[in-house]
C-alpha cells in the first residue's frame, strides 16, 4: 500500500486533533471539532481549512494564451493582470478533465490551480498539448494554500497586513501581500457560498500563516476546519466537486456550469462542438436538486427514479446543517428536472418519495 502524501501543515493538525482520513492519496483532516459546528462556524464567523492537496501549474512563455485558449471553456483572453478565472477542461465528447482556476499574473505568466486527484492527468494533458513557446511547470508541492472563510474573515486577517483587503474584490488577487511576515498570494474566489481568501505562500511558511490567522481569529469564533465540513458548505451552496457533479462522463453543460463554458469564443478549444450543442439546445442530462419527503438521506450513487423507470443518480447528498433537511445534487433526465416533480431515491433497497427542487439550496445573505 502506497504511503498517503501529506501536506506542510500536518503536524499541525496532530497538536490540534485533527481527525484525518484518506482523500485521494492524501493525509488530511475531516474535521477538528465536528462537521457541523465547523459549517456553522464558516456561515456565521469564520473557518480556516488547509487545501494545500490542491495542484498549483506555472504556465509561462508566449504561447501561453493561445494554448489556453486551446484547453479552456472560458474565454481566457478576458482576463487581465490580477484576475482570475473559473474554468474547465474537457475531452473531444465534452466530458471533463477537470475544473480549475486560472489567475493571470502578467502577459504570458498564468498560474492555473487543479484539483489534487487529477494533478497526474491534468499535467500530462496539458504538456500533451502544449507547444515550443509555454513552459509548464509543476509547483504544487513548493507551494502551500490556505482557505479563510466566513463573514468575519476580512476582519480579522486585515488585523494581519497593512494591505487594503477590500481592494481585492471577487475573482481578483494581489501577489506579495505580506501577511503575519509572509509573503502570500491573496485571491478572492471562495468554496464554500461565504466570503473570504484564498492564501498561497511557500511551504515553509504555511504553519505561521495558519496559526497567525487561528490565535487572531480565536476571540471572534474562528476555527480551523476539516473536508467535511469543506464539503456540505460548498454542497449547500451548489458548488461541484470534481469526481461527483464533474467527471470524464459529464460536461459542464450537463453539471450547469455552462457559464464557464464560451463556445462564441475566437479561439477554438477541445470539445468545443459537442458544449455548444448542448448551451444551444440542451444538454440531455441536468444536475439539479432534491429534496427528501420520506425519511432517508441521499447518497453518492444513490439511484433516482420516476415512474418506476431510473433517471439518473445522486451526485452528493447529506443532511443539510444550515437548512436542517435531508438534500442532494441529482444529475437526472432533462425533461424530469421540473422543481416539483416526485422523483423516488432507492436507499438500502427501498424507494423513498424525494422532490425536484432548484438551487443553490444556500444563498450568502447580502449586506
Amino acid at each position: 500500500m502506497s504511503q498517503l502524501k501529506r501536506t506542510p501543515l500536518f503536524e499541525v493538525y496532530k497538536q490540534s486533533g485533527g481527525k484525518t482520513i484518506d482523500f485521494g492519496g492524501w493525509e488530511l483532516p475531516v474535521q477538528f471539532s465536528s462537521i457541523k459546528e465547523e459549517h456553522h462556524a464558516v456561515r456565521s464567523k469564520a473557518g480556516l481549512f488547509d487545501v494545500s492537496h490542491m495542484g498549483e501549474v506555472s504556465i509561462k512563455g508566449k504561447g501561453s494564451l493561445p494554448f489556453l485558449q486551446r484547453l479552456m471553456t472560458n474565454d481566457v483572453s478576458l482576463l487581465k493582470a490580477g484576475g482570475a478565472q473559473y474554468t474547465a477542461m474537457c475531452y473531444e465528447d465534452g466530458g471533463t478533465v477537470d475544473d480549475l482556476l486560472v489567475y493571470k499574473k502578467a502577459d504570458d505568466d498564468y498560474l492555473a490551480v487543479i484539483n489534487a486527484s487529477n494533478i497526474e492527468k491534468d499535467l500530462e494533458w496539458m504538456r500533451k498539448h502544449a507547444d515550443g513557446e509555454v513552459v509548464i511547470t509543476d509547483v504544487s508541492d513548493e507551494t502551500a494554500l490556505l482557505a479563510f472563510q466566513g463573514p468575519l474573515a476580512e476582519e480579522i486577517l486585515q488585523s494581519l497586513t497593512e494591505e487594503n483587503l477590500q481592494d481585492i474584490r471577487f475573482f481578483k488577487f494581489k501577489d506579495q501581500v505580506t501577511i503575519a511576515g509572509v509573503s502570500v498570494l491573496v485571491s478572492r474566489t471562495g468554496y464554500t457560498g461565504e466570503d473570504g481568501f484564498e492564501l498561497y505562500c511557500r511551504a515553509a511558511d504555511a504553519e505561521v500563516l495558519w496559526s497567525s490567522i487561528l490565535e487572531a481569529g480565536e476571540d471572534l469564533g474562528a476555527l480551523p476546519c476539516g473536508l467535511g465540513a469543506r464539503d456540505t458548505l460548498r454542497f449547500e451552496s451548489n458548488l461541484p466537486l470534481y469526481g461527483q457533479e464533474l467527471s470524464q462522463t459529464i460536461t459542464p453543460i450537463e453539471a450547469g456550469i455552462g457559464f464557464a463554458v464560451k463556445p462564441n469564443k475566437e479561439a477554438e478549444f477541445i470539445g468545443k462542438e459537442v458544449l455548444k450543442e448542448q448551451k444551444e439546445n440542451g444538454a440531455p442530462r441536468k444536475l439539479t436538486g432534491i429534496e427528501m419527503v420520506d425519511k432517508g438521506i441521499p447518497r453518492h450513487g444513490y439511484p433516482v427514479y420516476k415512474n418506476g423507470a431510473q433517471i439518473g443518480m445522486v451526485t452528493t447528498g447529506t443532511q443539510s446543517p444550515t437548512l436542517k433537511k435531508n438534500i442532494g445534487l441529482a444529475l437526472l433526465l432533462a425533461e424530469c428536472c421540473e422543481p416539483g416533480t416526485e422523483v423516488y431515491v432507492e436507499i438500502r433497497g427501498k424507494q423513498l418519495k424525494a422532490k425536484v427542487v432548484s438551487t443553490p439550496f444556500y444563498k450568502r445573505p447580502r449586506g
